[in-house]
């Protein structure tokens, strides 16, 4: 994590405030109504609704397919069905509804045909068709329960014939809706200027019928309707809940209602009605359909009701539309209205503060890590946040969802490029001049404290890993000098992509040597097993470039690796104007001896015994010997790592049993055991065989009696 400026804090309330203004800006308002959409799928898809459809305030009666395709309907003009519609309207205000709102429109009557028919018109053969239909409708609406609708347009009105006008005294009113600048519905008007005054939209109107009050406007300008106060971010409309993704309204189809009524159950008008708001729309798959902020969700045509008289169709399976019938946009409406449901949104102001402090948490966050570190707290926040938007959703209250998520998005990719061109100058230089030369963790230390390294050190237990080509000096001697760089740079690449890989620390290169250490500068518990796993990689992968690496052909390359590991001071070691990042101690020189040492035993790995300790049990191991190295007095037992545990080959179990047993018969002075122990495996383990020859020479010529089994090196 970088430390973070004067000039960043600026930088990032910047950002956040212009990223905050554009998201939320005029230009993009659809993005509030993309989080209404947004909110209302997740809600319907990680909630669901679990709302009675039998509690429902509100039922739809649908001029559906069914109705076109079943007789008396089938193949007959709409304008012809209007003394049915009155028999059911009838039936439905006998079995008690509240009021009944109409979301079809008869804008002619069949006795107004002009068609002709014999020495008349069609409509003058039908005169008095209508008479029960109006009938109805006046007996109804005097009754307070009856609203016909209407569209208003100023190129294209839509309205009843004026009979059904005079028939309801008028009562008539507008089923427009409010649609956003994207075609979309969410929300819907509230009231209508009419002739100077303010006159209540359809849905308002049965809803208020429904409770038995007037809507009026409050002194903070809202519309209340029973106390009330409808919530409206946008001037005079009403944002809608479709918190059942339209299944929670009822919906009974207009043939069987009509069938029922033939039959005379009256009772079942009184289950299905009985106080209830009713509207009469047409539901059908190709017209009248509306794009709603269950756009993502998938909306329904209502739920099926019980049936009265008709068998269900055979297909009743309902499929999710992008699209719903209009009629449940008003009947959504008017639920929302008695429910006192209607979606609050926060306004332009409260909109734009939680946008920019949102953007501001991500800038600041872009600010101090990494970009990948930024991204996923972005991705982290942003989920925070949805849920509680949606928690929040679930109780009517619609939060800003886009705007924040995309304005803080836009921070965060503003802020990055605020530090790649100006902030981080600066640190990209000080990581560039001394990737080379320090340590990463070393780097990150510096660039943290904005200080420069500086001498001093500290006691770290660390391992210590050494390692060194054998017999290279005569293969370089044959190469060109090309040639040779080749091979060198191949071999140290892939030696150190190994070390650092396993946590290591190259500390230098001497020649074709490497010295690298584990636990420093980055604290590794581990660093002891982690020098030994990287040990046998190297050698694996030795192995590997000689046999398909093009420039080890032919030479057969082998390396010797000692281990070591203790305590030791570690930190910037040197003159006061050149110094690396290094280590020094007796542990340092053990681990070297240890490289060295490997040539006397014909091994390629030797660790000392404090290694293998630290290292656990997650290596296969063998006891080489006891050994008293050049420039140190006390004797030190050396181990060879064979294999990770368990994965030692049966040859290597079988050489590390024989060795044991030569081991434990040399140091009793049982030579000439020792010497057939060891006999075994000699021709394949050169260890076994220096073992075998030292055992035959003492069982020829045993050793004194303060003799002890640890064998001192003469040699580095």
């Amino acid at each position: 994590m970088r430390r973070i400026g004067g000039r960043d804090i600026v930088a990032a309330t910047l950002i956040a405030l212009l990223t905050g203004a554009i998201f939320t800006s005029p230009p993009l308002q659809t993005l509030q109504g993309l989080s209404l959409d947004i909110l209302t799928a997740m809600r319907g898809r990680l909630l669901g609704d679990s709302r009675n459809t039998a509690t429902s305030p509100v039922v739809v009666v649908a001029i559906d397919s069914e109705t076109y395709d079943t007789p008396p309907f089938k193949g007959s003009p709409t304008q012809t069905w209007t003394r049915e519609i009155g028999r059911v309207l009838g039936s439905i205000t006998e079995g008690g509804a509240k009021v009944i709102g109409f979301d079809v429109i008869f804008p002619s009557s069949i006795e107004q045909s002009e068609i002709p028919f014999g020495d008349t018109a069609v409509g003058g053969r039908m005169k008095g068709f209508d008479r029960d239909y109006l009938i109805a409708l006046r007996q109804i609406s005097d009754s307070g329960k009856l609203v016909l609708g209407e569209i208003l347009s100023n190129d294209h009105p839509e309205v009843p014939y004026r009979a059904q006008q005079v028939a309801v005294r008028n009562t008539v009113r507008a089923l427009n809706v409010h649609t956003d600048h994207d075609d979309v519905i969410r929300r819907m008007p509230l009231s209508f200027a009419i002739e100077g005054r303010p006159v209540p939209a359809m849905a308002v109107e049965l809803a208020a019928r429904a409770a038995g009050a007037k809507p009026e406007i409050a002194s903070s300008g809202a519309t209340e309707l029973s106390g009330y106060a409808i919530p409206s971010a946008v001037p005079n409309t009403m944002a809608l809940n479709f918190r059942g993704l339209g299944r929670d309204i009822p919906t009974y189809s207009f043939v069987d209602l009509r069938a029922c009524v033939e039959k005379g159950d009256r009772d079942f008008f009184r289950r299905a009605f009985d106080g209830k708001v009713v509207l009469l729309g047409t539901v059908l798959n190709f017209e009248d359909r509306k794009l709603t902020s269950m756009r993502l969700a998938g909306g329904y045509d209502g739920t099926p009701a019980a049936r009265c008289a008709l068998p269900a169709p055979a297909s009743t399976v309902q499929k999710s539309r992008s699209d719903i019938a209009g009629v449940f946009v008003h009947a959504t409406a008017v639920r929302n209205l008695i429910e006192r449901d209607a979606v609050t949104e926060l306004g332009f102001p409260m909109r734009t503060i939680l946008t920019i402090a949102f953007a501001a948490i991500i800038a600041c966050a872009a600010c101090l890590l990494a970009p990948s570190g930024a991204l996923l707290t972005w991705s982290a926040l942003t989920l925070v946040y949805a849920a509680v938007a949606v928690s929040a959703f679930v109780h009517a209250l619609a939060l800003p969802l886009t705007e924040p998520a995309l304005a803080s998005l836009a921070a965060l990719a503003i802020m990055i490029g605020y530090r790649f061109m100006l902030a981080d100058r600066d640190e990209r230089f000080l990581r560039k001049s001394f990737a080379f030369y320090l340590a990463p963790e070393v780097i990150e230390t510096m660039v943290t404290s904005g200080k420069m390294p500086a001498l001093g050190g500290e006691m770290r237990n660390v391992t210590m890993f050494f390692s060194d080509l054998s017999g290279f000096s005569s293969i370089a001697e044959t190469m060109t000098p090309g040639a040779l760089v080749t091979l060198m740079n191949e071999y140290l690449s892939a030696m150190t992509d190994i070390i650092e890989g396993h946590g290591g620390y190259v500390d230098k290169y001497i020649g074709d040597s490497i010295v690298a250490m584990f636990g420093a500068p980055a604290d590794d518990p581990a660093h002891a097993a982690n020098a030994v796993r990287a040990a046998l990689k190297c050698h694996e992968k030795l192995s590997e470039l000689n046999a398909s690496n093009p420039a080890f052909a032919g030479h057969g390359l082998s390396h010797r690796i000692g281990l070591n590991s203790g305590e030791a001071v570690v930190g910037n070691i040197g003159s006061r104007r050149r110094f690396n990042y290094t280590v020094m101690s007796d542990t340092v020189n053990v681990a070297s001896r240890l490289e060295g040492a490997n040539k006397y035993y014909g091994t390629a790995i030797m660790a000392s015994e404090t290694t293998m300790t630290q290292s656990g049990d997650a290596f296969a191991w063998r006891e080489l010997d006891a050994i008293r190295v050049l420039g140190r007095g006390e004797a030190i037992k050396v181990f060879e790592p064979l294999a990770e545990r368990d994965v030692e080959s049966a040859e290597q179990a079988k050489v590390t049993a024989a060795y044991a047993e030569g081991l434990a018969c040399w140091r009793a002075r049982e030579f000439a055991k020792a010497a057939d122990a060891f006999g075994q495996t000699a021709k394949t383990d050169p260890a076994s065989a220096l073992f075998a020859k030292r055992a035959q020479a003492f069982t020829a010529n045993p050793p004194p009696a303060d003799w002890t089994p640890v064998n001192t090196l003469e040699g580095k």
